[in-house]
């Protein structure tokens, strides 16, 4: 079996490579595709595969986007940490789809039946399925940033959700703070890579080394050379905001 990954966090495509050579070694992973752009490039040059493993939102739009360009007839299963009351045009048109962070068991129960089902000799109209999905779900019902994000704390990786983030930090790597005081390290290569994914009604880009939870922050002053000086309530650290940020901070702020 032939399997396309579409997934934009590393980490996630990493783990997820892993578990389904691990449930089944003689499983080929083709290609990780990490963008709506790249996935569509990708399958209009190469034969498709038997499955694809597809995250919802990635960094440049949803990928509804990229099956809505194919017109595919390959079956499809949807990674995504949406709810189930959300999913609920996946399940009536009987479309796969698995929650973040993906469990083992549940996976390999998918990898069988998406075998058990292309051993059929009459293959289920995937084609129309997913057409299916489409009109039923569009675009607009989607969460447009991410609501949860993966960290390493020490040989575990955990979730962490977005309103458990006090802010993102770039020391060399990219970690993460959480609003209970720990500090992770995350797989994201920069911090430009991450303002394409969170929202920004709830994160601010304060200067080149941190990007800041709206409801972390504690309190604010204005310094004399016109910076900002924001105080965080955990971790307590203050974070300078830059003289030409100052404005659209407040502004920023004052929004919520």
């Amino acid at each position: 079996m032939n399997v396309v990954i579409i997934e934009d966090e590393p980490l996630v495509a990493r783990e997820m490579q892993k578990s389904i050579q691990h449930i089944d070694s003689s499983i080929k992973i083709l290609v990780t595709l990490t963008s709506v752009k790249e996935a569509i490039a990708w399958f209009g040059k190469h034969n498709a595969p038997d499955l694809i493993f597809s995250d919802i939102q990635l960094s440049d739009g949803v990928s509804f986007d990229i099956f809505e360009t194919l017109n595919t007839d390959v079956p499809i299963v949807f990674t995504t940490a949406f709810s189930n009351y959300a999913l609920r045009a996946f399940k009536l048109n009987s479309v796969d789809y698995l929650l973040k962070p993906v469990d083992g068991a549940e996976l390999k129960r998918t990898l069988e039946k998406f075998k058990k089902i292309n051993s059929y000799a009459q293959k289920l109209p995937y084609g129309e399925m997913i057409r299916q999905v489409l009109a039923d779900y569009t675009n607009k019902d989607l969460k447009k940033f991410k609501q949860r994000f993966l960290a390493h704390q020490g040989s575990s990786i955990i979730p962490v959700d977005e309103p458990d983030v006090a802010m993102f930090s770039f020391e060399k790597i990219v970690l993460l703070h959480t609003r209970s005081g720990k500090q992770l390290v995350t797989d994201y290569e920069s911090l430009d890579e991450l303002e394409n994914l969170i929202d920004p009604a709830r994160f601010f880009r304060a200067n080149r080394q941190n990007i800041l939870h709206i409801d972390a922050i504690e309190s604010m002053k204005t310094l004399y050379t016109g910076k900002l000086q924001v105080m965080l309530k955990n971790p307590v650290v203050e974070i300078s905001v830059s003289r030409e940020k100052a404005s659209s901070f407040k502004q920023w702020f004052e929004k919520e």
